[in-house]
């Protein structure tokens, strides 16, 4: 599936990324969604099951351009250096406005999933009994995670790396948040909060030769927790992304229409009317994300007041939403052909 990319094709790669990273962000948003629509998801699947036991022969044989080829590192590199630049640049502003503007964030994301749904919906030619009742069964399935309740907080070693195979899972499943489903497992604050927090101090520890951090019993069980969950996340990407390059293959018509069934039924964790409900400690402080950010525990959602200013706009956003997904799939049907 390696081909020849002209500059234009690798600056839209890149643009890519950064929808894939900035999507991720936001919990509740997939990236595996920007993928699907902006026409590169099949590509992004089919690299990452490249990432396999003959990928590793060539890496420790030091072929490494023969191994840049076989995983198809041309497409890789702008799609995952888009991802990483956006965490420092895109990311960064969708925090702010997440905390200065949520209802016009939540809008355009809105917009967009719903613009995604009509012209994936719109592409999908197979429509039958059987990919109908697929589609239902995605829809419902979507509704039912997004209706969960977070459960509790758990640090048992297997279920931290079950949380890491899942919670992959938004790069490589269209519709399904992994952030979102790490805080319905309980273990957002362990996982991405305290965990991390206890990485980048074991780092800061090295660099500056403070072994006595690795003396606190609670430090290096956080270092096994992050380093548990890394393993399961890469598990996890690597089995998903061979299963879901498998039933596409084999498959193809059925997987689609769960997948459009899946992203209408998630549609509700993007609803941007609703009141946020951030996670506290014991103390009935906030908790804080690595960003300094609350972190989204759950919200109840209520219709809008479309007469107030506020509204107005928020339906707006969605518009502009929908707008840049007709841009997306635009440039994606055209590199289809």
């Amino acid at each position: 599936m390696a081909q020849s990319r002209s500059l234009i094709d690798k600056f839209f790669l890149f643009i890519k990324g950064l929808g894939m990273g900035a999507a991720n962000k936001v919990p509740g948003v997939s990236g595996g969604i920007v993928a699907f629509v902006a026409g590169f998801y099949s590509e992004f699947i089919y690299s990452l099951t490249k990432i396999n036991f003959k990928a590793l022969i060539l890496l420790f044989n030091g072929r490494f351009r023969s191994l840049f080829t076989y995983v198809n590192g041309g497409f890789m590199l702008y799609i995952i250096s888009g991802m990483v630049f956006s965490y420092f640049s895109v990311s960064l502003v969708i925090d702010h406005f997440l905390s200065t503007a949520p209802l016009l964030v939540w809008s355009l994301f809105f917009g967009m999933i719903l613009g995604s749904i009509y012209y994936i919906g719109k592409d999908f030619k197979q429509w039958d009994r059987t990919s109908m009742g697929y589609a239902l069964m995605g829809l419902l399935l979507g509704i039912i995670i997004s209706s969960l309740d977070p459960a509790q907080q758990n640090d048992n070693l297997l279920f931290v790396f079950f949380c890491g195979f899942i919670g992959v899972s938004g790069m490589t499943l269209p519709g399904l948040s992994g952030s979102f489903i790490l805080i319905l497992m309980g273990n957002y604050v362990l996982l991405m909060v305290e965990s991390v927090n206890a990485l980048l101090n074991a780092i800061i520890a090295l660099f500056s030769w403070d072994l006595a951090f690795f003396e606190v019993p609670e430090n290096l069980n956080y270092l096994k927790i992050i380093a548990v969950f890394t393993l399961g996340s890469i598990v996890g990407l690597v089995s998903l992304s061979h299963l879901i390059n498998y039933v596409l293959k084999h498959y193809q018509k059925i997987t689609t229409a769960t997948i459009i069934g899946f992203i209408s039924g998630s549609l509700g964790v993007v609803w941007p009317w609703k009141k946020l409900q951030y996670m506290k400690d014991e103390l009935g402080q906030f908790i804080l994300d690595t960003d300094g950010n609350k972190i989204l525990y759950n919200y109840n959602r209520f219709l809008p007041d479309l007469s107030t200013k506020d509204n107005l706009y928020a339906m707006g956003f969605i518009l502009i939403g929908v707008l840049v997904l007709i841009t997306l799939e635009h440039y994606g049907s055209k590199q289809k052909k």
